[in-house]
């Protein structure tokens, strides 16, 4: 799936001009939850589960900073750690608990879910609620070998070139989803759950990383 033919996840959007903002993503498709650049470099996405540590014991924060040491020990490549904060539309619970008031079985129930409803309104109004997802972007660089090489410059078989160039992307892939699983087993100690994105979540997290102004529901871990 190309970058340029991917639409809004919201229909009801209007979308930018073909080529007004393309030229300046270096992203030429996300395939199989894999992010392929225009240089043909790899890119993969895991999201990041949080943990409190001011709130651990002094014995829970040695044993958390030991385990991220041994994590940043365990790579041998480079990752980015990216910290993504929004603020948080809370208009959908909202108008769900307004929908819920006139159904409730007591006045004193709807009362206090309507006193509660403006409270949650009015605190809102008055303070930015912001909301925090963590990610981790690996990167894998595709070596090309000579047998490719010769698969790639071969122009008498189409289907053979394109039978070729995506056997060659499933390898590739799966040397990236084998550093993907390195992360998450090397986080595992920390507490933190790391999980890969799938290509609809690379999409929309990409979506609302090129459309800051728009609220989105975040993307969260599966229990």
């Amino acid at each position: 799936m190309y970058l340029e033919g991917v639409k809004s996840p919201h229909p009801n959007m209007a979308t930018a001009p073909s080529g007004a903002t393309q030229q300046f993503v270096p992203v030429k498709e996300i395939r199989n939850g894999v992010i392929v650049l225009k240089d043909g470099g790899y890119r993969g996405v895991l999201i990041c589960s949080s943990i409190n540590f001011g709130l651990k014991s002094a014995d829970e924060q040695r044993a958390i900073t030991l385990g991220f040491q041994n994590f940043l020990n365990t790579i041998d490549f480079s990752v980015q750690i990216v910290v993504n904060s929004r603020k948080m539309d809370l208009r959908p619970y909202l108008a769900l608990l307004e929908e819920k008031a006139p159904g409730q079985k007591t006045e004193l129930m709807r009362i206090q879910l309507r006193e509660y409803i403006e409270f949650v309104r009015s605190f809102t109004d008055h303070a930015n609620i912001m909301t925090k997802s963590f990610y981790i972007v690996v990167p894998y660089a595709p070596r090309v070998s000579a047998a490719r090489a010769v698969g790639f410059l071969r122009k008498g078989n189409a289907s053979a070139q394109s039978a070729a160039a995506e056997s060659s992307f499933e390898e590739d892939r799966a040397q990236l989803e084998q550093r993907l699983m390195l992360i998450a087993s090397s986080l595992s100690g920390t507490g933190v759950r790391a999980v890969p994105l799938g290509t609809e979540e690379v999409i929309e997290l990409m979506y609302r990383s090129f459309n800051p102004g728009e609220l989105e529901n975040p993307i969260r871990l599966d229990n």
